[in-house]
């Protein structure tokens, strides 16, 4: 048996909590005290096997975490929703990923999320590294929203309001891919037609200025109207269990370890 976990045919959430993370540091709700595993959330990322290698989508501060959780021991690809902290700040951690590769990463990005990772790991684009610890080395990819192809397969972004910031999403197949939002513009809404599994922002049961909340995620769901809905970037007023009995037939909430079979998988 191999020491580390094959996602081929896999959509892997990694993590499936809100930028603080749940249990919140300080908290005593019972969510956060909770005994229940699946209410304890690492930030927001998944991991897709692709049928040309592994690809992950953000690199949360919990990444190392969550790649020894899963026993995830090769990533072939980086592609990026956004660039704030939550979703973007782990990303010194794909060092020994890149040991493994042989190689520099291939990432994935928009203009934005490029210049905050040359500006935040500006260690990294030295002309001459510096002598003592490794750096992560990369490939960067500017993207926008035209499809590309990557790792055998077709991915087709998403535009996506995040408050007042242009975000992504991405579709795979049947399967789309939507964290960090409260908007979809219309154009993007002809782009989720026809899903099979349909993964949305969903932070807690009230209004937020940048998130969807329960009761938007719902209506969301019930208009694109995939088979399948997983409500994911998760805070610590949605107890798993609690909710879970509350949602209508075929929308339920991620968790982190949970995995969604990829068309052809």
């Amino acid at each position: 048996m191999s020491l580390f976990r094959d996602p081929a045919g896999q959509l892997l959430f990694l993590g499936t909590g809100t930028s603080v993370g749940v249990p919140v540091v300080g908290c005593t709700c019972d969510t956060c005290t909770s005994s229940d595993p699946r209410n304890k959330r690492t930030r927001t990322s998944v991991l897709l096997g692709l049928p040309g290698g592994t690809l992950l989508i953000d690199t949360t501060p919990d990444l190392r975490t969550q790649l020894l959780r899963e026993r995830i021991g090769r990533v072939d690809a980086v592609l990026y929703t956004h660039d704030h902290v939550d979703h973007l700040y782990g990303l010194d951690d794909v060092r020994p990923l890149c040991h493994a590769r042989g190689g520099p990463i291939p990432v994935y990005c928009e203009e934005m999320v490029e210049k905050r990772i040359r500006r935040a790991f500006d260690y990294a684009f030295q002309p001459m590294p510096l002598p003592g610890g490794g750096v992560p080395k990369l490939e960067i990819a500017r993207i926008g929203t035209d499809p590309f192809e990557l790792l055998g397969a077709e991915v087709r972004p998403l535009r996506l309001r995040h408050g007042v910031f242009d975000v992504l999403g991405f579709r795979f197949g049947d399967v789309a891919y939507c964290t960090d939002t409260n908007f979809i513009p219309e154009e993007t809404f002809e782009r989720l037609e026809r899903l099979d599994v349909f993964i949305v922002d969903c932070l807690r049961h009230t209004r937020h200025p940048t998130h969807f909340s329960l009761e938007e995620s719902l209506a969301v769901a019930k208009r694109v109207g995939a088979r399948r809905t997983i409500l994911i970037h998760l805070g610590h007023e949605l107890d798993h269990a609690i909710t879970s009995a509350s949602l209508p037939a075929g929308v339920e909430l991620a968790y982190d370890g949970l995995t969604v079979a990829l068309e052809g998988g």
